[in-house]
């Protein structure tokens, strides 16, 4: 029941998919941050869609990108230009808080934002679908990590008030080996399913989509992606005093820009 409810959370916190939540407590916040990677990969699984369309591999990640960001409401990427202001402006934690409250964006927002969309469209045209759902659900596990015990909230109201500290280590760990093993797992069979549909005398099969070495790279990237979060992660924290919605929203697309960076690369020397 108590699952339930957190997954629940987790779906109408993290994506505009409609759900009705009955509780919402820091119990329920607790499983809804540790539920998150599942949300991930369903936000991936939809929005990497026009990855799999034929046409131009950089038309396919923007509209990726774009259907993302829709169907997270946009709020991981507002997060990401308001944090960005924020820590840009070089004040005390109190002042950087409260211009990270305001609704403009500022210029570090407008160029850590723009900077952030390109590398995610590029990395994506050169990765394909896999490693976009990968890094979807890298985004979400960032969050996992960010609301673990022994992380503070910067503020005493708010999204990272309800949700800080929520997450057991264990869990989070537990979280994390099941993560990997589920995309290494896809990514094997996803490669299996290329290889018999690349046998000779097959015409017309893309195999872009899946390249032959994901199943290495899907769990590399992923943690590459994590690892590049928690730097952030540790630099707001440091900064803010801990975390905050917005934190949260640039960990995410932190994590996604990583894990598609790491896996184009990967890709490419391959």
């Amino acid at each position: 029941m108590r699952l339930g409810e957190g997954l629940k959370l987790a779906v109408g916190t993290l994506s505009v998919f409609p759900v009705r939540v009955e509780r919402v407590d820091r119990e329920v916040a607790g499983h809804a941050m540790a539920l998150a990677p599942a949300v991930g990969l369903a936000l991936g699984l939809v929005a990497g869609l026009p990855l799999l369309l034929p046409g131009p591999p950089l038309l396919g990640a923007a509209l990726a990108v774009g259907l993302l960001a829709v169907l997270t409401r946009g709020l991981h990427l507002d997060g990401l230009a308001d944090l960005a202001d924020g820590l840009g402006s070089g004040k005390p934690a109190a002042e950087a808080l409260d211009i990270m409250k305001k609704s403009d964006i500022g210029p570090f927002g407008v160029m850590t934002l723009v900077l952030t969309l390109l590398i995610q469209v590029v990395a994506a045209a050169e990765a394909g679908f896999a490693a976009f759902v990968t890094a979807c659900v890298a985004g979400r596990l960032a969050l996992t990590w960010a609301c673990r015990a022994g992380v503070p909230a910067a503020r005493s109201d708010g999204l990272g008030a309800m949700v800080a500290g929520t997450v057991r280590r264990p869990a989070a760990w537990l979280v994390t080996l099941a993560t990997l093993l589920a995309t290494t797992l896809a990514a094997l069979l996803a490669t299996m399913m290329i290889g018999l549909l690349t046998t000779p005398g097959t015409i017309g099969v893309d195999t872009g989509v899946i390249a032959p070495g994901t199943a290495v790279a899907a769990p590399v990237s992923l943690l590459a992606g994590l690892g590049a979060a928690l730097l952030l992660l540790g630099h707001a924290t440091r900064r803010l005093g801990g975390i905050t919605g917005d934190v949260l929203g640039a960990l995410a697309e932190t994590a996604v820009a990583a894990t598609l960076v790491v896996s184009a690369l990967l890709r490419y020397v391959s």
